[in-house]
Parts: structure tokens; C-alpha cells; sequence
């Protein structure tokens, strides 16, 4: 039926700020610092049917696209007539939301009248979920902690006191888990609340006309863009470290044809007796989100812009893995599909892609006992440098495609007898380009006092570098090791003695374009800045810098240093 645009803006615009209140409901009531601080979230609002209206500004790609999809589970599994106001439903299969069992999705059905008109939901990492800690080393995903069906939460309002002993009983971190939980919780309902206000004050019954129309022209403005494309097949192919010596092979078919894409990966590795694996859901999220973001980012974010792509991978493989694979180390794997997708579609989109990226989110989990008896556990992210750009450097130490926040010094400092002597920008990590890659980090951990303490690494491209682009240069490897001794394995837990102390050195992002070609002066502001030292700038760049200033300044001034180029510019 027709509906008044204007009113679809208007409630467009009114959704987007419900969103936000959600959001800022869930973060601020969250216990742990893995929501709180890293925002490793997704907040979104649904139709009646399941399909995905809007999210929050906030959320990573593999929560809320799979999230978008999941939906679909959530309402085949409680049809409308079993529901009623005050139930909320969960779950944390991987091959029904966001891939791996950390992750819990939360959904709330939303009555006007007695009618279910919508729902709202949320998707967070849970700080623990039993089993072993999250890591590559399970060898199914029985192993990798507790597993549940779509059921319901609360029950008109009332907590289901059994299920909430049921998850007590196998977590390391009851109050957290649990207090995260209820964060989702109200989050949903601040955001259910405020929608049936929406709808009364427009006096409406239904806001499925309304969302139809706001998924349509997304859909319609993706297709645009699509059309504008070359016709044609494009491929791409990436290595990635896998665990121990059994590297993964990713490999993408792009075919673009009139307003559609496919994205077929097959040819890439088979499923990993290892936690790596990715389920069909997360590669479908992170590779619709690498169309949408390499070709029409504006398009506001809803179930119309995954219309037109259309996504594929071979079961039981890597990226499609089949029940009872392991899968708690999935983002390891899943968080390089949008370079993947953006290297293939770099000849169809000249001048607008992106070199490599570090890509995987590095998180560290330090648990331990302190010498009083005191147990400890903390989930630590940490992001490297993303590729360089066309037009512009690599952003450093910025989480792509996660958009995940690092976790904070003092935030680190304050939930465990952890101390962190060094944290700084890794100077010469970004790969040398026309436009420079991003800079990884430089941090080290030591524990505080006599503690039994342990590390589990989920790290990536410690072998394999993030390239370049148009004869950019690669960025760093990382490294993961023990300060002045020998590299920890990555994907493993590793016991530590009491005196250790743990370096974690992030890889940086590939360049873009021939580094001779770079502007003197943007060398010899990086030189200055501390992100390419002064070897580098002669080496790579082919600029020599000279400090004319007073030796062992604390501030130096650009005016206190000379910069010539071989290729005769100042």
C-alpha cells in the first residue's frame, strides 16, 4: 500500500534515535568491559516478520548482519500466538546468529495493543561462556562452552530462575555474564518503550507499511549503485596464518551482473579441525557489509541493502562450516573477508579501494589466581593499523572491519593485578605507499605481585603481512612473545611464570601507491610524529631528514628539521 514519504522519513529518523537510546541503555548498564568499553555489540529494531528495520550507530558488522538473518530463527521458532508482552527470547547457537557461542543474542518481542508490531534485539560477547577459554584449540564446538537453543529468557516479565542457574553454574565470570544479560535486557526494552510512544503519537497499528518502504529504498539505492558497475568476474585470493602450520586459503568469485552481485567463495580451504571456522551467517555479514562499504556506504543499513548480494561457499568448508565444527576463533578467519572482497572489486572500482588491513581483532584473555586466592579473567582487544587508501594514509590502530574499540590502560589496570609498562604506536609498522598504512601498537603486560597467571593469544598475521596496493609496500607482521625471549604460540592458551612479561606488537596496514611518489613534506611530518623513522624515510621514501635542533629536545618543531628529496623537492 502507499505510504506518505514523508512520514517514512520522519519515522526513519525517529527509529535511528530509538536505536541510540537502546544502545546507550545497553552500554551503560553492562557489567563487563568487553561491552562497556569495547562496544563488542549490535543493536537493531525488526519488523514484525524478522526483517531488520535499522541498527544503532554503534555494532560490528559480524553481530548485525548476522543478527539481520538469525531473526528469521527467532520468529520461525516463536510464531506470535506463543508470545507474550514481557518474554524475552535468547540464544547463542553459532549457525543461527553471530558464529561462535561468546556470542548471545537477545530479542524482545514488541506488543501495541496485544498485537506483536516489532521487535528489538541485541547481540554482545558474552566475557565468558564455560568451556575452554576462547581460543582455536577445541577440537568441536561441544567442546568451546555452553550452547543455547532459541527459549525464552523471561516469561512475561518473570526471569526463567532455571536458566539463569543453568549459566551460573558453567561460567568463569557469573556476574558479569549474567549483568551483561540483563544490560541486552533493558536495552530492548528502553527501545520497545519508546516505539510504542512513536506509534501512538502518529497513531498508528502497525509499523510494518512504514518499514517496508525504508528496506525498499534501500534496496533501490543499492541496486543503483550496482548498476553503475562493469559487468564482469572479478577474483581475489588471500592467505592467512590458520593455526600452527596449516595456513588458510581464502578465495572469492565476484560476479557483478546489472543490479546484483554474487559472492561465491569457493576454492577456499576446507574446515579446520581447529576453532577457526566460520559458519555461512558471519561470511555472509562480513561480506555484505564489504559490498556495502566499498561501494555505497551512505545507503542507510537494513534488510533491503542485503537484497542484491547474494553470497555462497561450499559446505564444509572454512567459510560454511558444518555442526559440530569448532568455531570460537572464527573472527580470526571472518574479519579478512572485506579485504578479500575489496582487493576483487579493485579493477571494477579504480581509485577506491583499500590496501590489506591488519584485519583480525587481536584478543588476549589473561586469567590467573592472585597469592590471597582471588581468581581473575579479562578479555583484552587490541586492533592494528588498517591499509592506506587512495587519497588518504591508513588509519593506526583502528579496529577494520570490527569497528572495535581497544580496551583502555586504565581499565585493564583496574579489573586485574595486570600492569601495562609500554603502550605506543609501532614506529615503521605502516606499509610505505604513496599513502602510508596504518601503524600498529607496541604494548607489554606484567602481572602485579606473586599470581599464577596464563595467556591466551587469538592473533593473526604474525607470518602473513597485510600488502600493499599499486606497488605499496606491506606492512609489520606482528609478534607475540615473551619480552627479550622466545614468540608464544598464537591460538593457544600458555601458562606464564610471575616475573614474565608479555609483548604484544600489532601488525600495521599495507601502503597504496609508489612510496617515491610520496610528498616529501608528508615524510618528514611522519618522521617528526614518530610514525616512519629516519632510515625508513631514506630508504623507502627516498627523502633524507636532518634534525638541526638541540639534541635530546623534548619537543621538535617541523621547522628544526631539513628534508631532500633524491628526487630534488624540499
Amino acid at each position: 500500500m502507499s505510504v506518505d514519504p514523508i512520514l517514512v522519513g520522519v519515522l526513519g529518523n525517529r527509529l535511528h534515535s530509538i536505536l541510540a537510546e537502546q544502545q546507550n541503555a545497553l552500554v551503560n548498564t553492562a557489567f563487563s568491559s568487553v561491552v562497556r568499553e569495547s562496544l563488542d555489540l549490535a543493536c537493531a529494531v525488526f519488523d514484525s516478520r524478522g526483517e531488520m528495520i535499522g541498527q544503532s550507530v554503534g555494532g560490528t558488522p559480524g553481530h548485525i548482519n548476522a543478527m539481520a538473518t538469525g531473526m528469521h530463527h527467532f520468529v520461525a521458532a516463536y510464531p506470535p500466538e506463543t508470545l507474550a508482552p514481557g518474554d524475552v527470547l535468547l540464544t547463542n547457537d553459532p549457525w543461527q546468529t553471530a558464529g561462535q557461542i561468546n556470542d548471545i543474542t537477545v530479542a524482545t518481542p514488541v506488543f501495541l495493543r496485544g498485537r506483536l508490531v516489532a521487535w528489538f534485539a541485541s547481540c554482545c560477547h558474552a566475557p565468558d561462556i564455560g568451556g575452554r577459554l576462547v581460543s582455536a584449540e577445541a577440537n568441536e564446538v561441544f567442546e568451546e562452552g555452553l550452547r543455547l537453543p532459541i527459549m525464552k529468557f523471561l516469561r512475561a516479565g518473570e526471569v526463567n530462575a532455571d536458566l539463569e542457574l543453568l549459566i551460573r553454574a558453567n561460567v568463569r565470570t557469573p556476574e558479569e555474564t549474567l549483568g551483561d544479560l540483563y544490560a541486552q535486557v533493558t536495552g530492548n526494552e528502553v527501545g520497545a518503550a519508546s516505539l510504542v510512544r512513536l506509534l501512538e503519537e502518529f497513531e498508528l497499528d502497525s509499523l510494518d507499511d512504514v518499514a517496508a518502504e525504508i528496506m525498499n529504498r534501500s534496496e533501490r539505492a543499492l541496486r543503483d549503485a550496482l548498476a553503475k558497475l562493469p559487468d564482469g568476474r572479478y577474483t581475489s585470493e588471500l592467505v592467512t596464518d590458520g593455526f600452527d602450520d596449516e595456513e588458510v586459503v581464502l578465495k572469492v568469485t565476484v560476479t557483478i551482473d546489472g543490479d546484483e552481485i554474487h559472492l561465491d567463495f569457493g576454492g577456499s580451504s576446507p574446515q579446520s579441525r581447529r576453532g577457526i571456522n566460520v559458519v555461512l551467517n558471519y561470511t555472509r555479514a562480513y561480506a555484505s557489509f564489504a559490498v556495502k562499504a566499498a561501494i555505497s556506504p551512505e545507503v542507510p543499513h537494513n534488510a533491503g541493502s542485503f537484497r542484491p548480494v547474494h553470497v555462497t561457499a561450499p559446505e564444509g568448508s572454512v567459510l560454511n562450516c558444518a555442526p559440530p565444527a569448532p568455531v570460537a576463533s572464527r573472527h580470526l578467519i571472518g574479519h579478512f573477508l572485506p579485504s578479500l572482497l575489496i582487493t576483487a572489486l579493485h579493477e571494477a572500482l579504480p581509485g577506491n579501494t583499500l590496501a590489506h588491513s591488519a584485519d583480525a581483532l587481536w584478543m588476549t584473555i589473561w586469567r590467573g589466581t592472585e597469592a590471597g586466592g582471588g581468581e581473575f579473567m579479562l578479555n583484552v582487544f587490541q586492533t592494528g593499523g588498517i591499509g592506506a587508501r587512495s587519497t588518504k594514509d591508513g588509519l593506526s590502530t583502528t579496529g577494520f572491519p570490527s569497528g572495535l574499540r581497544s580496551t583502555p590502560t586504565e581499565v585493564i589496570e583496574t579489573m586485574a593485578p595486570l600492569v601495562q609498562r609500554e603502550r605506543v604506536l609501532r614506529v615503521d609498522s605502516g606499509g610505505a605507499g604513496r599513502r602510508r598504512g596504518g601503524l600498529g601498537q607496541r604494548t607489554s603486560m606484567a602481572a602485579r605481585g606473586e599470581i599464577s597467571w596464563s595467556v591466551n593469544g587469538n592473533i593473526d598475521r604474525v607470518r602473513r603481512p597485510a600488502s600493499g596496493v599499486d606497488s605499496g609496500h606491506e606492512g609489520a607482521v606482528g609478534r607475540f612473545t615473551l619480552s627479550g625471549g622466545a614468540d608464544l604460540p598464537s591460538k593457544s592458551r600458555v601458562n606464564l611464570r610471575p616475573d614474565d612479561v608479555v609483548d604484544v606488537i600489532l601488525p600495521g596496514g599495507g601502503g597504496y601507491g609508489d612510496p617515491c611518489e610520496r610528498e616529501p613534506e608528508a615524510v618528514l611530518a611522519d618522521v617528526v610524529d614518530g610514525y616512519v623513522s629516519v632510515e625508513a624515510a631514506r630508504e623507502l621514501y627516498g627523502v633524507e631528514v636532518t634534525y638541526h635542533g638541540e639534541p635530546g629536545a623534548l619537543v621538535r618543531l617541523p621547522e628544526d628539521y631539513t628534508a631532500v628529496s633524491s628526487r630534488g623537492k624540499r
